[in-house]
């Protein structure tokens, strides 16, 4: 495959002969940049975004193979052992889209729908292996590895199905999804030619393909091995043992509802009840600001440091240790997966707070917070101004500045604690 039908499989067909023209190949993709892509004249932020995580997707492999009969079947570390969350997608209904069809008008139907999965994915990091008619195959930990690889996955399978329903096509379009995780071997080159992939060995693309099966259009299924790893983020519904075709043994499916409605990833994926070692210094730092700012000396407190340290346990054992003092304590979550949106954590706050539910309609949610702020707001303009931020916002391009959520507290004898 050559950068033009690259460009063409991604939908951006529009900007071949830009690449052409600045001698751009397979040696220079990786190595290009938001700056660079503006330079050649890719003047849209979604289409930029789009290329740049479609060439992050590349990396580590952005030479096309060559030859089957150049590569060796026996060189030494040419597969290796990997930990990958493997989701299978399949298309609802594709046979008897086939029987209504013209098979030129079906093509460019799949095609759509191809699209709209492969970019959808790559936002969360996901890496397409294989279309096989109506189905698609999709690496989450391969060839770049991540920490959250199975959180990923969901999100994206939760993306997918959504962007799916949206697409214009003939008639509606409708998905349903299998993921599962676990220890493969990846990396052996299989078949020859435009048929050669880089193969994945072990039983976790099957069970994703198995999973799938259960799943009822427009939803998600996941295995049990998956389940562990996302903790509370997510809400999910139990469908117990399944029996699947290949297996020996019953295997304990979940059906992915939605995000959860617990906003801290420290509370959802881990447990507070963890011992805090080597932080007496720090606890008590935290506690004299405390007992300063109760006394009316304002104090901030900024904790940083890498990732995997402690700052949200410590954060988590002040709350401890500050439970019986009456306070307010406001919470703001960044988060990896939601970039598109600086105002996240205040949006999520504010539905947070207004205790907006899943199925809440637009009024309802409107309702609600029209009574949390009606005693605070000089008018009905001031109410709408935030009403828009909660329903467009979202999809703001500004970048979210952290991976991790940060805590504040505050003495306050006027308002209620859980607010």
């Amino acid at each position: 495959m050559d950068i033009a039908e690259w460009l063409r499989g991604l939908g951006l067909g529009q900007y071949v002969p830009a690449f052409a023209e600045n001698a751009i190949n397979w040696d220079v993709l990786p190595e290009l940049t938001a700056d660079d892509l503006k330079e050649i004249g890719v003047a849209a932020v979604g289409d930029r975004r789009r290329l740049l995580a479609a060439i992050a997707a590349l990396r580590g492999i952005a030479a096309p193979a060559p030859p089957a009969a150049a590569v060796p079947r026996d060189v030494p570390g040419a597969a290796e052992r990997r930990q990958l969350t493997v989701m299978f997608c399949d298309l609802v209904g594709s046979t008897p889209l086939a029987v209504r069809y013209d098979p030129e008008d079906l093509r460019e139907i799949v095609g759509a729908y191809h699209r709209c999965v492969a970019d959808t994915v790559a936002r969360f990091a996901g890496f397409v292996a294989k279309y096989m008619g109506d189905g698609v195959l999709v690496y989450f930990g391969y060839p770049e590895a991540h920490e959250d690889d199975a959180e990923r996955a969901v999100r994206a399978g939760l993306a997918v199905i959504g962007a799916v329903d949206r697409l214009t096509t003939p008639e509606p379009l409708n998905v349903r999804l299998g993921i599962a995780s676990g220890l493969v071997v990846v990396g052996d080159l299989i078949g020859a030619g435009a048929a050669q992939e880089r193969g994945v060995i072990g039983e976790t693309p099957n069970l994703a393909a198995r999973l799938q099966t259960l799943a009822v259009p427009g939803s998600l299924v996941i295995a049990e091995s998956t389940r562990r790893q996302i903790g509370a983020l997510f809400e999910v519904e139990d469908l117990g043992p399944q029996s699947l075709a290949g297996f020996a043994e019953p295997q304990h499916a979940w059906r992915v509802v939605g995000e959860s409605g617990v906003v801290s990833r420290f509370e959802a994926l881990r447990s507070e009840a963890m011992p805090l070692v080597g932080r007496d210094e720090e606890l008590e730092l935290l506690l004299r600001r405390w007992q300063q700012g109760k006394a009316g000396e304002g104090r901030v407190v900024l904790v940083s440091g890498e990732p995997g340290i402690g700052k949200s346990r410590l954060t988590a054992a002040l709350s401890e240790r500050i439970a019986g003092d009456p306070h307010t304590r406001l919470r703001y979550f960044c988060s990896p997966h939601h970039q598109d949106s600086a105002l996240h954590p205040f949006i999520t706050q504010l539905e947070r707070a207004a205790g907006f539910a899943r199925d809440d309609a637009v009024e309802q949610k409107l309702g609600k917070l029209r009574e949390l702020l009606a005693s605070g707001a000089r008018s009905d303009d001031e109410i709408e101004l935030l009403a828009e931020l909660l329903s467009s916002a979202r999809s703001a391009s500004a970048r979210c500045c952290s991976r991790h959520g940060c805590t504040s507290s505050k003495p306050s004898r006027a308002r209620d604690p859980s607010s």
